[in-house]
Formats: structure tokens, sequence, C-alpha cells
């Protein structure tokens, strides 16, 4: 090999070396010049108007989060169109940590069986945080109706077709599905009237309208305990501890039967990983936190389930199988 080939090939060498030790250089420079997240104002979007219970969350997560890193935190409304709105939103939105999606779980694990068409994937456009709560729903009626059991209901159901009433907030809510969910279990079947709202629905049950709905719990407990309504049934797993007298549906006639609502906190599909581990932890903080949970959850009858992005990945795809058979097997029609 002649002289200046082999000058060639180890000026070569040299120059590649040195270009890798430029490259690494300026990588470790860029990333010490990226600033620690957060550097700027975070926004919580969430897919319901003010004053309701996601709101309520998305506003203690923002005090939080500003006081813990010194940034501002806000929440911003945008409701409609069962969640579509505000996931689309988030969906689209620069997966930076910088807009976060705080939702009930039908953005997951019913839309994607109650539409025939979404503005978002809800598996690919999201990355879960953590679950937040869970909120337990009662099976009530109106102190009129001849039965005090699930076992009662069923057997009124059954004696006249389509002769009780329920009452819902829509195609797709969770009074309408659980309650589908309770007719395809039980097999009977009631009359659906549908309302603009749980709290007008409600009010049509305890005015003796319609005979029966199921709604969160802590909503019902003022009028059920003036005697206005019955709690036939709890919907969830087990008893709970504050009214250890009321039976589950599940107990009453109907083995695995559970009627829960349950909110996450998500990020935009392709957020850092490290971001997303970072309000894990914040957000857990917090709810574990005595003073948060004497305020907060105990009074509102919330129950916490703060678990891994991983868990709440998990608890979508197990929900999403149960309410699309849920949907199928009720024959329910699907939107759009």
């Amino acid at each position: 090999m002649s002289l200046q080939r082999r000058r060639f090939e180890s000026l070569s060498r040299i120059s590649v070396r040195s270009l890798l030790v430029l490259a690494c250089l300026g990588t470790a420079a860029a990333s010490a010049q990226e600033p620690a997240y957060p550097s700027k104002p975070i926004r919580i979007v969430v897919p319901a108007a003010p004053g309701g219970v996601t709101d309520t969350l998305g506003r203690a997560l923002s005090q939080q989060f500003t006081k813990s890193w010194g940034h501002q935190a806000v929440v911003e409304n945008r409701a409609g169109a069962n969640n579509i709105i505000a996931a689309e939103h988030v969906a689209k939105s620069a997966p930076d940590g910088y807009t976060l999606f705080l939702t009930p779980e039908p953005t997951f694990v019913i839309n994607p069986s109650l539409y025939s068409k979404l503005p978002y994937d809800p598996v690919k456009d999201f990355a879960p945080i953590t679950g937040l709560i869970v909120i337990n729903q009662a099976l009530v009626a109106h102190s009129s109706v001849p039965a005090n059991s699930v076992k009662e209901l069923i057997g009124l159901a059954r004696a006249k077709p389509e002769g009780r009433s329920y009452a819902s907030f829509g195609v797709g809510s969770s009074a309408h599905l659980n309650m589908a969910m309770f007719e395809t279990m039980a097999k009977v079947r009631f009359n659906h009237i549908q309302y603009k709202g749980a709290a007008p629905a409600l009010n049509d049950v305890v005015a003796g309208h319609v005979d029966i709905m199921f709604v969160n719990v802590s909503s019902a407990l003022q009028q059920w305990k003036a005697g206005k309504i019955k709690i036939l049934a709890m919907g969830s797993a087990r008893r709970l501890a504050r009214f250890p007298e009321v039976p589950t549906v599940a107990e009453s006639d109907l083995p695995g039967f559970e009627a829960t609502s349950w909110f996450g906190l998500f990020a935009t599909g392709g957020t850092p990983r490290e971001i997303d581990l970072k309000l894990n932890t914040e957000v857990r903080r917090l709810f574990s936190d005595p003073g948060f949970q004497e305020k907060m959850l105990t009074p509102n009858l919330f129950e916490s389930v703060t678990n891994s992005p991983e868990q709440l990945a998990e608890l979508i795809r197990t929900q999403t199988e149960k309410w699309e058979r849920v949907i199928r097997e009720a024959r329910v029609v699907k939107l759009n």
C-alpha cells in the first residue's frame, strides 16, 4: 500500500472519530439546553362544562401541578358530543405533556363500539398516565314502585314487559348502558325515557314520572334519606362500607353485574415516557394525601384508583371488550 494511501486512510479514521465526538457533544449540548418539564403552562382539557365531577377533578390537579412545579396549570372545558370534541382536540395536540386529557371512561371503552366512526384512535392517539377515581352507581326506584329488591323488580318486569320505565341522560350514557346490561342479564325490558342530563332524569324519578334509573350514589343520597326514592341495590362489586345494609346487584340476582364509572388522566400519544411518569408520580402524591382524601374523596364517595400507565391501558382493553359485548347484545344502534 502506498504511503499516500496510508496517510489518507489514517486521516479518514481521524475525521470519522472527530465527527462522532462532535456529534455526541452536540447531542449533549442540545439535551442540556432543553428546559426541564414543565417550563410553561399546562392545559388540562375536560369534556364537560364547569361544575361537574370531571371539572372538579381537573381543578384539583391543576392546583397541585401549579403548587408543585411553579408553572400554571389551567382547566380547559370542551364539552359536547359524548366527549368526542375534547378527545379530538387532545389527539391532535403536540405530544409534549402540555396538553392533558381528564375524562370519564366512555371516551375510550364505549365510544369505539357506539360510533361507526371516530375522529381519534383511542389507543394510538393517547398516552395513559393514571386512573383517578371510581364512582359507584345505584339502582334507584320511586317510592311507589312495588319492589324492594332486584329480584322483585325483575319479577315486575317479567309480569308486564315494558310496563315499567327507566330514565337515562341519552344513548351511550352510563345510565343507558348500565340498564341495557341489566336488561340483557335479567332477560327483561323496560321503556327507555331519555333526558338531557342526570339531574333532570333523577328529578323525574323523584317526582314519580319514571320508575327507575342508575345514578351515582352521591347524587341519590339526599332523596333516599328523605324517603322519596328507594335504593334497590348498589352497582359496586361489593357492599359499600358506608351502606352495608344495601346489597349489590350482583349478589341480589345477577352474578357478575357491576355498574361503575371511572375517570383517568391521559396525554397525547407519543409524549415522552419520562413526562408520563412525572405526571403519574405527582397525581399519586396528591391522592395519597390525607387532607385531599378527607376534603375531596370521602365526602363525594369517590374511590381512588391511581395506578400505572400499563395498568390503565389494560383496564381500557378489558372494559372495551365488556362494553362492546353489552352494546352488541343489547342491539344498540350505532351513532353517526
